[in-house]
C-alpha cells in the first residue's frame, strides 16, 4: 500500500471520528463516500470496508458477507478503526464545549452536502 493512499486512509479514519465523535452520525456516512469519492472503491468494497472496520462484532456476519465476495480491504478498515477510535474521542471532547444548535446544524449540513455530492456530482 502507497503512503499516500495508507494518509488518505488515515485522515479518513480521524475525519469520520472526529464527527462521529463530535455529532453522533455513524461513520459509515462519512467513511463510504469518502471511500468512494477519494480512493475510488466501488460502492460494495466500501460498503464491506466500512462493516469490517466499524461494526465488527455487530455486523460480523454482514462483513462477512462482503469478505467471502471479495468486498472487503482488511488493512484499510484496520487503519481506519483506529484512526476512528482516536478522533472518536477528540469529536466527543470538543462537541460537549459548542452549542447544540450548531451541532445540528452542522450535522443537517453535512447530511445535505454529501447528498448533493452524490446525486449530482458523482462518477459513473
Amino acid at each position: 500500500m502507497e503512503l499516500h493512499n495508507t494518509s488518505v486512509i488515515a485522515l479518513i479514519g480521524i475525519v469520520a471520528g472526529l464527527l462521529g465523535g463530535m455529532l453522533g452520525l455513524g461513520g459509515a456516512i462519512i467513511i463510504i463516500p469518502a471511500l468512494v469519492i477519494l480512493l475510488g472503491y466501488s460502492q460494495q468494497m466500501a460498503q464491506g470496508t466500512a462493516l469490517m472496520m466499524m461494526v465488527f462484532p455487530v455486523g460480523a456476519l454482514a462483513a462477512f458477507q462482503y469478505y467471502q465476495k471479495g468486498f472487503v480491504d482488511i488493512k484499510v478498515s484496520l487503519i481506519m478503526a483506529f484512526f476512528f477510535f482516536i478522533g472518536g474521542y477528540f469529536g466527543a471532547k470538543f462537541s460537549t464545549q459548542i452549542p447544540q444548535d450548531f451541532l445540528k446544524k452542522t450535522f443537517a449540513l453535512l447530511l445535505v452536502a454529501i447528498a448533493v455530492k452524490m446525486w449530482f456530482f458523482d462518477k459513473q
